[in-house]
């Protein structure tokens, strides 16, 4: 599904729902609500309704304090992050690429959970100090700005809906005096819940308002991105039937 009408988290709740539809249609149930029996239960709000609410909400001083802080955040930043390619940077990106793919070992994920919360970190703030840590060491700039996508879904009433909620964040990180990696948490830790708390501002208003310099080389604001895939997605358990995903290139 286009990126219009959905996002991931919404792939999680049409699993859900395709699950009690087929299930009920293959046993005979009603698929929409009556008097005594149904799949699924109604809706108190629709995706419409969020987004007129967000266009209401998100004007005046809200909108000025969410600006503001990325006015703030975002000052001086570096325009490009200067990776050590093997190919020069094309004057027209092409968004050509490939895929690796690894896995970390349950040994090392259980370190990294610990470390997490000895440190009061979650296990993304971890892992994007040490994506952090290894860009700075590929780079050697200590100004690394990397984009995040976050759900966007703060409220209970919407995590049912499917929709377009997902927001980019640009996560800047300081590693000024190559801190050790305790520092470097705590300095991210502080930076993205500086960054939660101004999620709502749409990426695109935030490029429109700081009007960095285009180039056709490179994207604007960050040319990295960071994305721990956590959101709840159920298994298709459909009766009679056998699912299983089919990898695509």
């Amino acid at each position: 599904m286009h990126h219009i009408v959905s996002d991931g988290w919404s792939m999680g709740v049409f699993f859900q729902e395709l699950t009690q539809l087929y299930n009920a249609y293959s046993q005979g149930l009603p698929s929409l609500r009556d008097a005594t029996r149904t799949p699924l239960s109604t809706l108190s709000i629709q995706y419409a309704d969020f987004a007129i609410w967000q266009r209401q909400w998100l004007q005046g001083d809200v909108l000025q304090s969410q600006l503001s802080y990325w006015q703030k955040q975002l000052k001086d930043a570096p325009p490009i992050l200067s990776l050590p390619t093997d190919r020069p940077r094309p004057a027209v990106q092409t968004v050509v690429g490939a895929t690796h793919k690894f896995a970390l070992s349950v040994e090392l994920t259980d370190k990294l959970i610990k470390l997490s919360q000895n440190q009061g970190c979650t296990l993304f703030m971890t892992l994007l100090a040490a994506y952090d840590t290894l860009l700075y060491r590929y780079t050697g700039q200590s100004d690394i700005l990397v984009g995040s996508p976050i759900a966007n879904r703060d409220r209970s009433e919407i995590e049912g809906l499917i929709g377009f909620f997902v927001n980019t964040l640009v996560m800047r990180t300081n590693l000024a005096g190559n801190p050790r990696f305790s520092e470097l948490l705590t300095r991210v830790r502080e930076m993205s819940l500086g960054a939660y708390a101004h999620q709502h501002l749409p990426f695109e208003m935030l490029v429109e308002a700081l009007q960095p310099e285009r180039d056709l080389s490179h994207t604007p604001l960050f040319q990295v991105m960071f994305n721990l895939q956590n959101a709840p997605v159920s298994d298709l358990e459909l009766n009679g039937l056998t699912v299983s995903s089919v990898p695509f290139k």
